[in-house]
């Protein structure tokens, strides 16, 4: 497979569909991927920078160390898929959805993933830090060793999630802090709760 300029060209000429690449240490700068299906394709080391992957399909598909910067990601829908090791900071996902999907030890600071969806999505060890996850819809999805310091949970229902190897600091939640209705916090956790609903507790 040549490089992912050309594969991409390839794809929109063969029925918008890029099956079984191997991308490895691919440097790219305003790629289109819009509205692609890319199926059991493995990004490894790639640098992507202002590439638009707006309502693209990845199915079976993994990225290992990969850094990308300032990429178009909304309404995509991602299946069977796996992040490891890689930094996507500031993405735009809203509104894309995912499945039978893990996101492993990989930063996504500031990325706003409003409106999206997680089906089945095991997270450990990610950082969300200030990013945005409001009006999501989380179904049997996992948290574990995850840091959401200051990521803004609005009307996102994390009932059944145990969140207590996870780090809450500053997180922004309605007044009631319904989110966390039916989810497991711990005591620190549990204090840090407390000041968002005004309460001060004392040692």
């Amino acid at each position: 497979m040549s490089g992912l300029p050309e594969a991409l060209e390839t794809a929109r000429e063969a029925g918008e569909v890029l099956s079984a690449a191997v991308l490895s240490q691919e440097n790219a700068e305003g790629l289109d991927g819009s509205g692609l299906d890319f199926r059991d394709c493995r990004f490894q080391s790639c640098h992507l920078r202002n590439c638009d992957f707006t309502g693209a399909a990845f199915y079976g598909c993994t990225f290992t160390g990969c850094l990308l910067e300032n990429c178009r990601l909304s309404a995509t829908y991602w299946k069977d898929c796996r992040l490891s090791g890689c930094k996507w900071d500031g993405a735009d996902l809203r509104r894309s959805r995912w499945k039978d999907s893990v996101l492993e030890e990989t930063l996504l600071r500031y990325v706003n993933f409003s409106g999206g969806v997680w089906e089945r999505i095991s997270v450990k060890g990610c950082d969300f830090t200030e990013s945005t996850l409001s009006e999501m819809r989380l179904k049997k999805a996992a948290m574990e060793k995850t840091d959401l310091t200051g990521a803004e949970l609005f009307r996102t229902s994390l009932a059944g999630m145990d969140l207590t190897a996870c780090t809450l600091d500053r997180i922004v939640l309605s007044e009631t802090c319904r989110e966390l209705k039916g989810a497991v916090i711990n005591a620190a956790q549990a204090a840090v709760v407390a000041r968002i609903l005004g309460i001060r507790v004392e040692p």
